[in-house]
């Protein structure tokens, strides 16, 4: 199994490597949608290409609000990583702009807007093959302590 970015990090900063159960993102979820993401270094920037089951609709074709915005959210947390950071989503505001429909290829790009002391402010938007705008997101990440974190999801062993 191949480690993922988290477990990376989390490994490099001297914590336990945990599996990642993440339902969007982690491979050792086994009901998850096992979503993978590029970056883009030059541009600072985190790609996805995806193909929604038809699991994942809402209505008949369309995928579900909420799958949307957890494929948004996955893509902005991830760009916390350009900036050695552990970032969690303290808010995210999602536009749904046309139907997301299952089976169809999707195209997610994120990227940071800004920065605020702890506060990473992320933008991204989901296409469809022909570059229509389906979706976009904002959503601002709070940066957390690596040790506090550790101590609080019990990754510290003694």
């Amino acid at each position: 199994m191949k480690e993922s970015a988290a477990q990376a990090q989390d490994a490099a900063a001297g914590g336990t490597t945990q599996p990642n159960v993440c339902f969007g993102c982690g491979e050792a979820n086994a009901a998850g949608m096992h979503l993978e993401f590029s970056r883009d270094e030059e541009k600072r920037r985190v790609l996805g290409r995806f193909r929604l089951q038809e699991r994942y609709q809402g209505a008949p074709g369309m995928a579900h609000g909420g799958i949307i915005a957890l494929v948004l959210d996955e893509a902005l947390g991830k760009v916390s990583r350009f900036y050695e950071a552990r970032a969690v989503t303290a808010e995210l505001n999602v536009e749904y702009l046309r139907p997301v429909r299952v089976g169809e290829e999707i195209q997610v790009e994120a990227h940071q807007e800004r920065a605020e002391g702890r506060n990473f402010f992320h933008v991204g938007e989901i296409r469809d093959a022909a570059g229509r705008v389906l979706a976009r997101a904002r959503g601002r990440f709070v940066v957390v302590d690596p040790e506090r974190y550790r101590r609080a999801n019990g990754l510290d062993r003694d």
